[in-house]
């Protein structure tokens, strides 16, 4: 039965109602609510979303739900449209930008690495006397070889120096545009920086919100927690890599994978083998998390992007931190299963000269440890009744 206006309004309890024809209400929480649509396309489940419910009515959401269903029936998925008419629309206003207020966005981007403030005042002040009042007002796509030269034609036999200094400038900022407004790289920092962790006590909770959200980006940084395993690893694991049967049921990844360049096993727990096991497949695909298009896996920013959304300011990596506080805090296990569980280098030459094997058993009793703990309602998250929650809706 379809949805009324009235429903729509007073609907809060977390969950997907649906109106018709796909077209679902997904309430997050009582103040986070919007519309999805979902479909098939090539075999596999999407979710494509229509906008928020404070923005959206209900006649306004069934008819973007229609259209994108018109999209469908003739072979386009509405999800890359969207995304291409982004990408369409960046490249047009790229396209539109004028030479002037290419090179002031530059000079702002790119204030923090010029050696001094003179360094940057040379760089505007030669730009608005010799390169503005020829090239400012217009389109950086419209400026070639000849403009430049007829540009700095005034000034190439009596300020050589100069002209070939703005000259020079002209085409940094030039193909700064060309190459899509890059940022800057990053100044090197010689301190260390932690990555923002999650506290453990709050990791029950997230992740019954996790299991909430549809998608793959959501199974695999479930996978990511269970494992306590690198973003990398996780989105370039390979089927061909697990072994769910008899008493193995380890995940190796390759020493190709791995940062400190060994190979390394992973004991996997009952929860992370049920989520793998119901992972969507695709035709000639290795990748255990397959990405939006055909034969690839998921982007490197895809659980990143995730993290986002769901907790600002922290990032997957960050869950390698909470599950050794965990470990340090909550349990007796020795500080060398937790570092092997890791797969950190062995600092210690002693320690590293002793162990010889990767102690693989004793990170599996860890490892399940760990995933009744993440699995467990938060209530009962620390106490002795572990309570399994229920798969999501």
């Amino acid at each position: 039965m379809a949805l009324t206006i009235r429903e729509v309004e007073r609907l809060r309890v977390p969950g997907r109602y649906l109106d018709e024809h796909g077209l679902y209400l997904q309430v997050m929480s009582p103040t986070n609510r919007s519309w999805i649509l979902r479909f098939q396309r090539d075999g596999r489940e999407r979710w494509a979303g229509l906008g928020p419910v404070h923005t959206i009515n209900l006649k306004e959401a069934r008819e973007r739900a229609r259209k994108a269903r018109q999209q469908l029936l003739d072979g386009v998925d509405p999800i890359e449209a969207r995304l291409a008419a982004r990408d369409a629309q960046r490249k047009e206003e790229t396209e539109r930008i004028t030479f002037k207020a290419a090179a002031e966005k530059f000079l702002a981007l790119h204030e923090s690495g010029w050696r001094n403030a003179k360094h940057r005042q040379q760089w505007a002040n030669t730009l608005k006397t010799y390169a503005y009042p020829t090239l400012g007002a217009r389109p950086v796509k419209a400026i070639d070889t000849a403009l430049i030269n007829q540009t700095l034609a005034p000034i190439w036999q009596s300020i050589p120096e100069t002209a070939a200094r703005v000259r020079h400038r002209i085409g940094r900022v030039l193909k700064w545009v060309a190459d899509g407004m890059p940022l800057p790289k990053p100044a090197v920092s010689k301190r260390r920086k932690n990555h923002p962790a999650l506290p453990y006590t709050e990791l029950p909770g997230f992740m019954i919100e996790l299991r909430g959200r549809q998608g793959v980006s959501s199974l695999a940084l479930q996978f990511l927690i269970l494992t306590a395993a690198r973003t990398g690893e996780v989105i370039g694991a390979k089927r061909d890599e697990f072994d769910f049967e008899g008493e193995g049921k380890v995940w190796t990844v390759p020493a190709s994978r791995m940062k400190g360049g060994r190979e390394h096993r992973v004991p996997l727990s009952d929860p992370a083998i049920e989520l793998l096991r119901t992972l969507p497949t695709e035709k000639n695909n290795d990748f255990m998390f397959i990405g939006g298009k055909k034969g690839t896996g998921l982007s490197n920013m895809a659980l990143l992007e995730l993290m986002r959304g769901m907790r600002p300011g922290f990032v997957p990596h960050g869950f390698r931190s909470t599950f050794k506080d965990w470990c340090s805090e909550s349990t007796n296990f020795p500080n060398m299963v937790s570092e092997a569980a890791l797969a950190h280098a062995i600092g210690d030459k002693t320690e590293a000269a002793y162990r010889r094997g990767d102690m693989i058993e004793k990170r599996r009793k860890l490892m399940d440890a760990w995933a009744r703990y993440a699995t467990t309602k938060p209530a009962d998250a620390t106490s002795g009744n572990l309570i399994p929650i229920r798969k999501a809706r």
